[in-house]
């Protein structure tokens, strides 16, 4: 007979990665699952903007009419996009030096068979 009172609780939407939460391991499993996804969905996320403000300052562009302050306006949008993605490749290749440099992997993504 199963003894209730000693049996472990899990949640099945949680997955066998972060199951090792709740149980002995503690928070060192859950952060180091929950970090790189974070990063790599926040450099997703980043990139897309991107390409959408680029793209809508061009369409701005190409729409002005030869309108100085819309011209000016389609400039500036394009010219903060391209900032952004610059310090978005830098931020990137910053944690890749502090990968390099500390001996850690903060941007390995591990789902199961697939590894990125």
């Amino acid at each position: 007979m199963t003894n209730f009172l000693t049996q472990e609780i899990g949640n099945p939407a949680l997955g066998p990665t972060l199951q090792g939460f709740s149980q002995s391991e503690g928070g060192s499993q859950f952060f180091s699952t929950i970090i790189p996804n974070a990063i790599m969905l926040a450099f997703i996320i980043g990139s897309l903007v991107f390409f959408f403000m680029l793209v809508m300052g061009s369409i701005q562009w190409i729409t002005s009419g030869g309108d100085k302050q819309k011209l000016e306006s389609a400039r500036g949008r394009i010219t903060s996009a391209l900032i952004g993605i610059v310090l978005l490749f830098a931020s990137f290749a910053i944690i890749k030096l502090i990968e390099n440099f500390f001996g850690i992997q903060i941007l390995t993504l591990d789902i199961l068979p697939l590894k990125i």
